[in-house]
């Protein structure tokens, strides 16, 4: 057989059927391609439009009339965000095109980084009115770096506040900033309304005209890089991602460096620590559509699944077993935040969830750890487990996923984590975008200085609102949130992205108001909460259980403040006028799981089990509380 007849042939599973005729060539219908953005820009969007548009579905099929199909965690969905990365694929002609889905928020950033190095292009999605964002420096940045071909698409250009010529210059401007080689300040820009399935090589005159995803198919085959292979090199392989199924077991994914692999083959693991052990590879898949299809005989090029290999992780090497040669193991930024987790200690506990011990937790977390790479772990003072992550939501989504497992938990107040560089303490610092409307931007900017942050650009966007760009602290940000969505009522976007360490700055003053505790246990009723809501802002409806040292509200004053939330209306024979008129309560202020974190101080928990959340204080006894004080 001829190189030329290997390369014209249409089933990149064969390539390697002749591994010595070739050393080193280019697999001509196979593409890798990240699809890479800032988050809710419309990466899997655009995904969803090219799985239905290379017919990978029938018509018929339950995905073909879905949104959002490759976010199927009910979390991703419930969220809108893209939280895993995934691997699809689909047929364009003759060219297989494996499509890698990547997280877009910041937290999710290890998904991105250990996800990257099995592409060897990248199509950026940016928004046609936000425009490059954080998270897009972030994500671009690691493609430039490991040298990824880039496809640019300006996505949602019928938006009505769309400013694309502002966008394709902030865009250039970005690439000149990150760019590692000259040669990646050339890159092809598409147009696109991804939700209709849409895209152009040029800003069409009417958007409303007949198009499709035909220029971002021909993008990817013309543009991103046959991956080029040593066929006939031992087989070698880097542990990308790890999957689970309750028939096959383990999944080791990742993208086969050289030479190929069959079911049966013997091989070497060889562990992030040097070790190795011999393994038999059980069965070969290979993505098609969302599904995975079992093949016998995968080339280098591929992403593979491959079952059979029961202590794989994140970072191993698949090899030869004749000849065992480690590739370089997956590089992950570091964690900026952590906090303690432990087994819930309230009167409630163990009443709401089904695992509710320590070693129950424990076993679950370092279950976690297999599989994500941003997150690590080490024991307490306390019997508890702190977990460090990238952020405020990268853990709180794996809380909330343990809520919903059926783990009952108390969770303490998120800790920025310190460094010691060249002698000196060092905390992490982030660049924090906020699109506020511009009548807001004066309480916005003086909620931010009071927390050590300094203003580093502002620019007024075309519907009304102001970009805010500041330099602040890990520590500056947390709790940030809901202040500032209390200050614009409700409307202010934020993102932030770690940027560096720097020596630890100035202490910022207490900021949030004390807490409205529940003096004594049983059930909340209108009258209580009705002397509360006359103190600040309450956090629970009547008939809720409450017991002593719970949080039940925020004191319009610093100090906590305790109440009895229980207190019934005492009875008497004397009528005043108004005796008889109903109480008028104010709604509760019910948070969210981030919400909940957010508002904690370091003397303070926050209860989760999978019927309710709970804010309390570590001391619950008032009189101990007061002496532990002292």
């Amino acid at each position: 057989m001829t190189e030329r007849e290997l390369l014209s042939r249409s089933d990149p599973c064969e390539y390697s059927k002749a591994p010595t005729l070739l050393k080193k060539r280019k697999i001509m219908n196979l593409r890798n391609v990240a699809i890479i953005a800032h988050v809710d820009h419309g990466k899997t969007t655009l995904v969803d439009g090219l799985l239905k548009q290379s017919k990978t579905f029938r018509e018929n099929e339950a995905a073909f009339s879905q949104t959002l199909i490759m976010d199927s965690n009910d979390q991703e969905r419930e969220r809108g965000i893209t939280i895993l990365a995934k691997n699809t694929a689909v047929q364009y002609g003759d060219v297989k095109i494996n499509i890698i889905d990547t997280p877009g928020h910041a937290d999710f950033g290890g998904e991105v980084e250990r996800t990257l190095n099995m592409a060897d292009g990248a199509i950026l999605v940016i928004d046609a009115h936000e425009g490059p964002m954080p998270q897009t420096k972030f994500v671009l940045k690691k493609a430039l770096e490991i040298g990824l071909r880039m496809i640019v698409v300006i996505n949602k250009i019928d938006k009505q506040n769309a400013q694309i010529k502002h966008v394709i210059d902030k865009t250039h401007d970005l690439f000149l900033d990150l760019a590692t080689d000259v040669d990646q300040l050339e890159f092809p820009i598409y147009f696109a309304i991804a939700r209709e399935g849409k895209a152009w090589k040029e800003v069409p005159e009417n958007m409303t005209e007949k198009a499709d995803l035909t220029d971002i198919f021909e993008a990817i085959v013309n543009h991103v890089p046959a991956p080029e292979v040593e066929a006939n090199k031992p087989f070698q392989m880097l542990v990308t991602s790890l999957e689970s199924d309750s028939f096959q077991g383990k999944h080791a994914v990742g993208r086969i460096k050289r030479g190929f692999i069959k079911p049966g083959q013997t091989i070497t693991l060889i562990k992030k620590d040097g070790s190795t052990e011999l393994s038999r590879i059980d069965k070969v898949y290979v993505a098609q559509g969302l599904k995975k299809m079992e093949v016998t005989e995968a080339p280098a090029g591929e992403i593979v699944s491959l079952t059979g290999i029961k202590n794989a992780g994140i970072g191993d090497t698949v090899a030869d077993s004749e000849n065992p040669e480690a590739l370089p193991t997956i590089e992950i930024e570091e964690p900026t935040l952590k906090m303690s987790v432990a087994a819930n200690t309230s009167p409630f506990a163990g009443k709401e969830g089904q695992f509710v011990t320590g070693r129950q937790i424990l076993e679950r977390i370092k279950k976690e750890l297999e599989t994500n790479v941003s997150m690590s772990m080490e024991m307490g003072d306390h019997g508890d487990y702190i977990l460090s992550g990238r952020g405020e939501l990268h853990l709180s989504v794996f809380i909330e996923t343990l809520r919903r497992e059926g783990y009952e938990l108390e969770v303490g107040k998120p800790q920025v984590i310190t460094k010691e560089i060249d002698g000196v303490k060092c905390e992490p610092m982030e660049e924090l975008t906020i699109d506020v409307g511009t009548e807001y931007v004066g309480a916005v900017t003086a909620e931010v200085g009071r927390r050590k942050g300094v203003l580093v650009s502002q620019e007024e966007n075309t519907d009304g609102t102001t970009r805010l760009t500041f330099e602040i602290s890990t520590r500056g940000i947390l709790g940030l949130r809901n202040q500032l969505l209390t200050l614009s009522r409700g409307t202010a976007i934020l993102n932030s992205i770690f940027t560096k360490f720097q020596p630890v700055g100035a202490s910022i003053p207490k900021l949030r108001n004390g807490a409205i505790i529940a003096h004594e246990s049983g059930k909340a009723v209108g009258y209580g909460l009705y002397n509360a809501q006359g103190r600040g802002i309450v956090f629970i409806k009547p008939q809720t259980q409450v017991y002593e040292g719970m949080i039940v509200g925020l004191n319009s004053r610093e100090g906590d403040l305790e109440v009895n939330v229980t207190k019934e209306k005492k009875l008497t024979n004397v009528r005043a006028s108004s005796s008889d008129e109903a109480l008028t309560l104010t709604p509760p202020t019910i948070f969210t799981l981030e919400q909940s974190l957010d508002f904690l101080e370091d003397d303070e928990l926050l209860e989760v089990t999978p019927k309710n959340l709970r804010l309390r204080k570590k001391i619950l006894n008032k009189t101990a509380r007061h002496r532990s004080q002292k």
